[in-house]
């Protein structure tokens, strides 16, 4: 609020650990959804990213001259080894930040009766699920959230219309339903969706601790959640 209330610019950058990778409460959580009350009036910048060349163009953006705004960057661990969550030198030297990304991997958008809005890690766990799902249909489509605030409002409403026939929306994420990002994007929601859908939730339940403190625990609520994402009846 800074700027607010003393007309003082700052480029701050916050990178602060979150990721749900079973190691327990104080492991997991950066509190998304404190920061997130926190948004008004373009204030400040809240960013979830999955690739190393958004992070890259990220930060490129925050020192171009006339953009001094603090930014928080939720940076899980597990993707620092995760192969798949690498980019190109060609992706690190051309383009620049993404707000949003589509499904990359959707040929017919008229066949997608499922559109699933995620943000962070948990888009490579539903990735992957949906690429060893016995269908391998393409019914769902997957949707980024890279930037959440400034919250990218033409582009996800450009992008839902490429689906005309996906009358189902949902918000997947790995927090409990009381953090995280839902409260935020339920909120923007509202407006959003001209033909007056719905965006269903999914993820883990309302909890008093951010995470399980039990691997195990931990492996089949993850489970449960890509599971149900995923699966149309």
């Amino acid at each position: 609020s800074g700027e607010r209330k003393w007309l003082r610019m700052s480029g701050l950058v916050l990178l602060l650990p979150h990721g749900y990778e079973g190691q327990g409460p104080e492991h997991s959580s950066a509190r998304l959804e404190r920061f997130l009350q926190m948004c008004a009036e373009d204030n400040i910048q809240v960013c979830n990213l999955t690739t190393p060349a958004q992070y890259f163009h990220l930060l490129r953006r925050q020192v171009r001259p006339g953009f001094e705004r603090p930014l928080i960057v939720m940076t899980p661990k597990s993707l620092l080894r995760l192969p798949v969550a690498g980019s190109s030198l060609e992706q690190l030297t051309t383009g620049g930040f993404q707000p949003l990304f589509d499904d990359a991997e959707i040929n017919e958008p008229n066949r997608v009766e499922r559109i699933v809005l995620c943000s962070g890690k948990v888009f490579y766990d539903l990735a992957d699920a949906r690429k060893k799902a016995a269908s391998g249909d393409n019914r769902v489509a997957i949707l980024r959230v890279e930037q959440f605030y400034p919250f990218p409002r033409t582009l996800i409403k450009e992008t839902l219309a490429k689906n005309p026939n996906a009358n189902d929306l949902v918000w997947c994420q790995e927090e409990p339903k009381n953090m995280g990002g839902w409260t935020f994007m339920e909120g923007k929601f509202e407006d959003l969706i001209p033909r007056g859908d719905l965006l269903r939730y999914v993820g883990r339940a309302e909890s008093a601790s951010p995470a399980t403190g039990n691997y195990s625990v931990h492996v089949q609520e993850q489970e449960k959640l890509v599971r149900e994402a995923l699966t149309i009846d």
